[in-house]
């Protein structure tokens, strides 16, 4: 089926005390959108992905929706590319600022959210603040009212290979062995599952991967009490609009890339989605890597971010589909399955795609039956 790729942009105004995107004049937001369709056709409905960080109106799934038949929006928010500084709350807005305008620009009457990969956590609090809207401020504290947007609510969601959420993702990929972020590199052996002095090996026990993830939690809270204290510092000067950026280390650490018995599942072992794990867990594209304080607080604190995944799920109403790739490298069942048991609609579904990566880049051939789990449950569920 031929399709037609339409970009396009949606540019509003933004009372704001400061930028956090580079380019462009402050106050002004500008949102870049694909309408990926059917050529020569028209729909009441569209599939709308999105992501914290955008990017993806050429991935393999996106594609083969629109080649089955399916109008596809992709809204890239104000941060395409750069999470350094995002702020989660802007995200939630770009994404209703697109969905007001499709609703004028196309006369798309259904919205389901396409949430793939991190694009599903946006999603479900994106859907949650439309349902529910309640989140005045950031998790820093600046006034952002996400109660005055009008969100327009999505008539239902696809978790589509999605983790639970940036944050919590983030916590159970930290190093725990790292114990003071002034020396990232000096690393306790015991819980340093890379290092040969490891006296823990795989499969690990019980015992070591309750204390491991103990300690992920622990650094964790130990970095956002830091990030309080410098913001404290910052609000209590003469520029309470400053910032700080700052680099974490070792954020590619989890027992379940050294030891396949962990969350078990049909994928390659001893790898993760960035390649080799002891080399990504330093290297340049880690998450979090380079961030700011505020950024982290919203999109990466254990205890603060309000795009919590599973707390969002519990409280929306619309149909879910869950999708789950076996073969996943990056968002492992248990993510599909705790999102499954987390949302709190009675309306929802969960599938497998046997054998799927997390791209459909190494099995393009399962991509068919990814669109007919999708477009089966649409049919069903929305007529």
């Amino acid at each position: 089926m031929e399709i037609v790729r339409e970009p396009y942009g949606i540019a509003y105004k933004e009372t704001s005390a400061f930028k956090d995107v580079y380019g462009g004049s402050t106050g002004h937001v500008f949102v870049e959108c694909m309408r990926i369709a059917p050529k020569d056709s028209k729909s009441h409905r569209v599939i709308v992905f999105s992501h914290p960080i955008g990017g993806g109106s050429f991935l393999p799934l996106v594609t083969a929706l629109a080649r089955g038949g399916q109008h596809v929006i992709y809204v890239n928010p104000r941060y395409r590319g750069n999470d350094t500084a995002l702020i989660m709350e802007k995200c939630v807005a770009d994404l209703g600022a697109a969905l007001k305008d499709m609703k004028k620009r196309f006369g798309y009457e259904e919205i389901i959210l396409g949430g793939w990969s991190g694009g599903g956590s946006l999603s479900m609090y994106y859907q949650d603040q439309a349902e529910n809207p309640t989140v005045t401020h950031t998790p820093a504290g600046d006034e952002y009212d996400l109660t005055k947007l009008d969100l327009p609510p999505a008539q239902g969601i696809m978790l589509l290979a999605a983790h639970i959420s940036r944050a919590m993702t983030l916590t159970e990929w930290i190093d725990p062995s790292i114990l003071d972020e002034s020396k990232p590199f000096e690393r306790d052996p015991s819980l340093n599952i890379y290092d040969p002095a490891c006296p823990e090996k795989a499969p690990y026990s019980a015992a070591f991967v309750e204390k491991f993830r103990a300690g992920q939690i622990a650094r964790n809270r130990r970095i956002t009490a830091w990030v309080k204290d410098e913001l404290a510092k910052i609000r209590a000067s003469d520029e309470p609009n400053a910032e700080r950026c700052f680099t974490v280390q070792g954020t590619m650490s989890d027992v379940r890339w050294t030891d396949p018995t962990q969350d078990p599942s049909d994928r390659r072992p001893y790898e993760c989605y960035l390649g080799v794990p002891k080399v990504a867990n330093d290297g340049p594209v880690g998450l979090a890597r380079f961030t700011t304080l505020r950024s982290w607080l919203s999109q990466w604190s254990y205890d603060d971010t309000n795009a919590t995944g599973l707390g969002n799920a519990a409280r929306i109403s619309c149909p879910v589909l869950v999708l789950n790739n076996t073969a996943d490298l990056a968002c492992t069942p248990s993510h599909a399955k705790r999102l499954f048991d987390a949302v709190g609609s009675s309306t929802k579904e969960y599938q497998d795609v046997k054998g799927a990566d997390h791209y459909y880049s190494e099995t393009p051939e399962l991509l068919p039956q990814a669109v007919g789990i999708c477009s089966d449950w649409i049919a069903r569920t929305f007529g």
